[in-house]
């Protein structure tokens, strides 16, 4: 395989691209998508973390909060005020300072912190306001302050917030579009048009021709992904490994889009081909749309392990560890369709000949 007529079939690929309906609907559904969820269930204008505080004496502390950056501070003159802010979600988390929590933490005296929680909330954000509260506790102390935190859930701690459930979702639809739409539509209209054939029989190869038609599905499909990922605040100092993750998911999608490319032979039943196998490639997204699914069914299919380390990184904040499991039978699925392609592209060699 020649890397530099790959690389040149790969920029005529764009090229022919911008001017595809299906390359443009990848990349415009999404994003449109993304704003529509984000409207209608999400924060996507307001996605400040927001914490309450109640000060039951003069605490240094709720000064020291006003001034942190990204996060937005609301004073309460009661508890129950503040309670009903945290349970309406107008607030994520409630502190409730009592009148002499400054002179206790700063004497090294136990003391207890009542923090409510807005059961509906982002995790990122409460992660965000947690590490907040213990860092301005620990700053007004002045190292680890023997301090009983209390964390009261207000409202429906097992409701997931639509957001949260749609995200998984709308970056499988992401990396699915570009992925196997995008390489499976271009060989099927070029199959069409006669110029596959003119293409093989040229010095360009059909492992070069397939190679460039399913690396621009998953150029596409990481890029997208990255934007709605953005779109949803969900990118953090883990870009690494969500980069990684995301590559060998497109790079999944794009083997069977580069698959059923091969062996439709028009784009009508192209599209009917891929509308059956749709509960296939989304069906791990309902697991993470209805939590009462058991996770195991997602496993049974192999597009869960291409959105679920990205679920980990972005909505648990997971690691390289954590996610290895998922991303190593993800490796091994894709092994399995590049050695299925490399029989395709024997075939279609002989078949376009």
């Amino acid at each position: 395989m020649n890397i530099g007529r790959v690389v040149t079939l790969l920029g005529k690929e764009f090229s022919a691209g911008t001017r595809n309906f299906i390359f443009v609907f990848a990349l415009v559904v999404p994003i449109v998508f993304t704003l529509v969820v984000s409207l209608l269930f999400g924060t996507l204008f307001l996605g400040t973390p927001k914490l309450g505080l109640v000060d039951q004496g003069d605490s240094a502390l709720v000064g020291e909060a006003e001034a942190l950056r990204g996060v937005a501070v609301r004073k309460y003159v009661s508890e129950t005020e503040l309670k009903d802010a945290v349970a309406e979600g107008v607030v994520e988390v409630g502190m409730l300072l009592p009148a002499d929590f400054d002179r206790m933490v700063r004497s090294g005296q136990a003391a207890e912190l009542t923090v409510y929680v807005f059961g509906e909330s982002l995790l990122r954000n409460r992660a965000i306001l947690a590490t907040s509260i213990a860092s301005l506790v620990r700053d007004l102390s002045g190292e680890s302050a023997p301090v009983k935190v209390t964390t009261r859930l207000v409202g429906d701690s097992e409701n997931v917030s639509w957001e949260q459930r749609l995200l998984p979702f709308i970056v499988l639809m992401t990396i699915m579009l570009g992925g196997v739409m995008i390489p499976a539509t271009s060989l099927v209209e070029e199959k069409q048009k006669g110029t596959l054939r003119a293409l093989t029989v040229s010095p360009a190869t059909a492992p070069e021709v397939l190679t460039a038609k399913g690396l621009l599905g998953v150029i596409v499909s990481v890029v997208m992904s990255l934007v709605i990922l953005a779109l949803n605040r969900a990118l953090d100092e883990r870009i690494l490994v969500l980069i990684v993750s995301l590559i060998l998911g497109a790079a999944l999608a794009a083997g069977i889009g580069v698959l059923l490319g091969a062996f439709v032979r028009d784009i009508n039943t192209l599209f009917a081909t891929i509308k059956g196998l749709g509960i296939l490639l989304y069906a791990p997204a309902l697991v993470y749309l209805f939590p009462v699914i058991p996770e195991w069914v997602g496993r049974l299919f192999p597009t869960y392990y291409a959105i679920q380390p990205v679920v980990e990184i972005a909505q648990q904040g997971a690691g390289w560890a954590e996610v290895a499991p998922e991303l190593a039978v993800l490796a091994g699925l894709i092994a399995v369709l590049v050695a299925g392609i490399a029989v395709v592209f024997r075939r279609v060699e002989q078949f376009e000949t």
